[in-house]
């Protein structure tokens, strides 16, 4: 009998991927496409989701013939995506109305101020358990119902479809205008402000407050469960999962366990932590989301933490700066000092999200004297990553009850050995990256796998689970508790920069 072999795509914010992985959780093959970025205006970002899924009928195939396999010998396929990017689509012919607008933008923060002002504000976290900002799915539905002429009614109608990316790709993959399944999982539903926490249904008192019309939404799945079939791309692969790209990696790092937690170091930075079956409500600045559901076993929660600047800080450093040439040379340059020279930044280049959720705060470089060379800069751009790191455990360890034992960590910046011997330094616990990179794509296909039985429980999926390094702290406390306090000072010179210009909305 021919080897069989599961699937996933995992849609990014820059590109998409598909991967095929064997038993042992082992990479195949693999194939990525990118699709374009646009900024139509200042702090609006979208993505043309028809492009996405055109990538993915190209790069679907490829995969598997590169792993020199049909789809017979795929047993199922998982999805993992970016999140809280909006699609919204016509049912009958499958355009979609105008362009996605992705996570990253920020149009909609006049609409969410406005909104906080109403009756009704205060209970919106305690039923979704997210503070009301612009950075979720609820304020772009609104925006494009407002600024779209007739879009409201033939919403109500049911005509328009709304979906984050995995709805997208999981209805055109089933057959699209003709059949397509309309579904989306519970770890995207709990991005969106309209799902309550508890039942994991669509909530009508929070669907009335951002003015979303019930017929628009997909069903509420779990995240592992046979969704439909493939029609298109994959023909007759069951697709049976779906989980944000941060749950996925979640599930790829195997926190099944309360107090387990990882941070997915890229772009930004994601720190989620297993709370079990019960959601623990945060009071320092968490998100409180669905971390995955099983089938039918109760949801696992999570805490999180999502920090809006750690690689694109390098990145900054690299194109902005033009101080090194290549992302990895922050690291080569960091070494030639000792310390930061008593240099800190605070990217907050938009903003900064958790723990402080302060949209108005700015950048800023503090500490400067005549002592400070690159190499210092270099160093404060690393340590920044930490620093933000901390605050989230901190914050996780405030809220749950449990203290951090152990950080698994993945993602591009996890190639750097200094910042992750500078993460568990300020943190004081071990640091641990697995011998999958992949963890994201991983853990789309481990929880396909176990929806069809590939895999038989969480056990098996831990077995797979294997330690590449591990960095132990060792930082004098004296010193981690000055630069902790160094830091903090920093952090409040960047809050209220931005003000409100007079009688500008």
């Amino acid at each position: 009998m021919a080897t069989r072999y599961v699937m996933s795509i995992d849609q990014g914010t820059t590109s998409t991927r598909c991967i095929v992985f064997d038993r042992r959780g082992h990479l195949v093959s693999v194939t990525q496409r990118e699709h374009r970025q646009h900024f139509p205006r200042p702090g609006w970002v979208e993505h043309d989701a028809v492009e996405i899924w055109r990538n993915l009928e190209r790069i679907g195939p490829e995969a598997l013939a590169r792993a020199g396999i049909g789809p017979e010998q795929v047993v199922a396929v998982g999805i993992a995506n970016q999140r809280e990017t909006t699609v919204l689509w016509d049912r009958r012919t499958g355009v979609p109305v105008g362009r996605a607008i992705v996570w990253q933008d920020t149009r909609t923060d006049a609409l969410v101020e406005e909104l906080s002002r109403r009756p009704g504000a205060e209970a919106v976290p305690e039923r979704c358990g997210l503070p009301l900002a612009a950075y979720f799915s609820a304020p772009r539905i609104r925006w494009l119902l407002d600024h779209t002429p007739g879009l409201r009614e033939r919403a109500e109608s049911g005509e328009v479809l709304f979906g984050t990316m995995e709805s997208w790709l999981i209805w055109n993959l089933t057959g699209g205008p003709d059949g397509g399944v309309h579904v989306t999982d519970v770890t995207n539903a709990s991005r969106t402000l309209l799902m309550d926490l508890t039942t994991l249904d669509w909530d009508d008192g929070l669907l009335a407050f951002f003015g979303v019309p019930r017929r628009m939404l997909p069903r509420i799945r779990p995240s592992t469960e046979t969704y439909g079939t493939a029609r298109r791309v994959f023909p007759g692969v069951r697709i049976a999962a779906a989980l944000g790209d941060q749950q996925a990696a979640l599930f790829g790092q195997t926190c099944f366990a309360s107090g387990e937690a990882k941070c997915t170091y890229g772009t930004g930075g994601f720190l989620l932590l297993n709370t079990g079956t019960t959601p623990v409500r945060s009071a320092h600045g968490l998100l409180t989301t669905v971390g995955y559901q099983v089938g039918r076993e109760p949801a696992v929660y999570a805490l999180e933490g999502p920090i809006a600047v750690t690689g694109a800080l390098v990145q900054w450093f690299r194109d902005g700066l033009g101080l090194i040439s290549s992302a990895p040379e922050i690291e080569t340059l960091a070494r030639t000092v000792q310390d930061n020279g008593g240099c800190y930044i605070v990217p907050a280049f938009a903003g900064l999200f958790a723990p402080h959720w302060r949209s108005e705060a700015r950048g800023v470089i503090v500490g400067l004297t005549s002592y400070v060379t690159k190499g210092h800069l270099a160093r404060a751009v690393l340590e920044a990553t930490a620093w933000q790191t901390r605050e989230v455990v901190d914050a996780m360890n405030a809220d749950s009850g449990l203290a951090l034992r152990t950080l698994r960590v993945d993602g591009g910046m996890t190639a750097d050995n200094l910042l992750m011997q500078i993460v568990a330094n300020v943190l004081d616990v071990p640091v641990v990256r697995p011998m999958a990179v992949e963890t994201v794509s991983l853990g789309a296909a481990y929880a396909a796998g176990l929806a069809v039985g590939y895999w038989a429980d969480l056990e098996g999926l831990r077995r797979n689970w294997h330690r590449a390094a591990q960095w132990s702290p060792h930082m004098d406390p004296r010193l981690r508790t000055a630069e902790h306090d160094n830091w903090r000072r920093a952090v409040e010179r960047a809050l209220g920069w931005v003000r409100p210009v007079p009688g500008h909305r």
